[in-house]
């Protein structure tokens, strides 16, 4: 699971920005929220423009250099702080993989050009390389010995060049490595506004409405409408060159984006996603962005409590203080982003929160603001 992140230099985000989610607390309820002391669901808040969006953004910059999967490079267009004079965009993660720590870092000067990279291993430096002084990589992995060290004017990360260039041994460092890229390629990022727009794994096959039905999920997809406040019938018609969805009213049939409302085709994206995010899943990391655009409260609280089920580690942003209780999550996964920075309410007060505090209300009145 990815523990914690930090950027600087990147969009909004003009000074460190460090995202921690190991700060947890000993809370008795909504246990599983919480997986060996890292935060595995978790709500961010923040008003318009304060970087909720950036922070997804930032955290999946790794997908380019590092996988073969989708990475929209339209959101990386305008990559450096704009107040900020340098020119390296920084980045660092630290990831748990069961008893294992990887520590990764890297700066570029673009979306693509890495200037430096260091991963690190149990404490322990695996692999780096500093262009600003050379172009050779220092490389400590067991079965890369005859990898060459100069990479000369390649741009490739030195954590793909060991991939794709070595046999490395079994052993529990190399072990952890592979798990670390495991976990980056199966990472996703979506968001529901207006359109499709995703970063890292993709399993689907582009039409929405076409996925489902070729997944057999035409009656789940339904169920799912009408448990979400959508009263309807939905049943598959041919289309211009295949299968598409539409509403049955008594029999007249509509195609579904024909009448659909915006909340609705928001909620066909979501089940889109959420097809793949069963416990068959392979993502490993979510990234949902103000994945409640156009849902009301009781809607947003049932799509929560759909994610809580899938195995993936789960970061939300949304605007919706309504969900912002302890029915749904626990204090130390509920987070505030402003100017200061991002912490927990947990962290963001000296009172002892409890499961029966409205902790909405406590936000409302300005308890977090510390």
């Amino acid at each position: 699971m990815l523990a914690k992140f930090e950027v600087t230099n990147f969009k909004n985000f003009d000074k460190p920005l460090t995202l921690d989610l190991t700060k947890t607390n000993a809370y008795e309820f909504n246990k599983d929220c919480v997986t060996k002391g890292i935060v595995n669901k978790a709500l961010i808040y923040g008003h318009n423009g304060i970087g909720k969006s950036n922070l997804g953004f930032a955290i999946f910059d790794l997908i380019k250099h590092l996988t073969d999967k989708n990475s929209s490079s339209f959101e990386y267009s305008n990559y450096f702080n704009a107040s900020n004079g340098c020119s390296i965009a920084k980045f660092e993660y630290t990831f748990k993989f069961s008893e294992n720590t990887v520590y990764y870092k890297y700066g570029k000067t673009d979306s693509e050009s890495l200037v430096y990279e260091k991963i690190y291993i149990n404490d322990k430096e695996y692999a780096s390389i500093d262009r600003q002084v050379n172009t050779i990589a220092s490389i400590n992995a067991e079965g890369a010995e005859n990898l060459k060290r100069d990479i000369g004017e390649s741009k490739i990360s030195i954590v793909t060049y060991i991939k794709k260039n070595s046999v490395l041994e079994e052993n529990a460092d190399n072990n952890c490595f592979f798990q670390f890229i495991s976990f980056v390629n199966s990472m996703l990022f979506f968001r529901s506004l207006e359109q499709n727009n995703y970063i890292g794994l993709q399993q689907g096959k582009g039409q929405i409405g076409a996925d489902i039905i070729e997944n057999g999920n035409i009656n789940n997809f339904e169920k799912f409408l009408n448990n979400a406040g959508v009263k309807c019938k939905l049943k598959a018609i041919e289309g211009n060159e295949r299968q598409i969805i539409a509403f049955d009213f008594n029999g007249k049939l509509i195609p579904f984006y024909d009448v659909a409302s915006q909340g609705t085709r928001s909620l066909a994206l979501f089940y889109y996603w959420y097809q793949r995010l069963r416990e068959n899943s392979t993502v490993t990391f979510l990234f949902v962005d103000e994945f409640d655009a156009f849902y009301h409260h009781s809607l947003s609280a049932l799509i929560v409590k759909m994610l809580r089920k899938i195995n993936a580690q789960v970061i939300i942003t949304t605007h919706n203080t309504s969900i912002m209780t302890n029915d749904l999550l626990r204090p130390d996964c509920y987070f505030l982003i402003n100017e200061e920075g991002i912490r927990s309410l947990a962290n963001r007060t000296v009172k002892d929160l409890r499961e029966a505090h409205n902790i909405e209300k406590m936000y409302k009145a300005g308890a977090f603001s510390g």
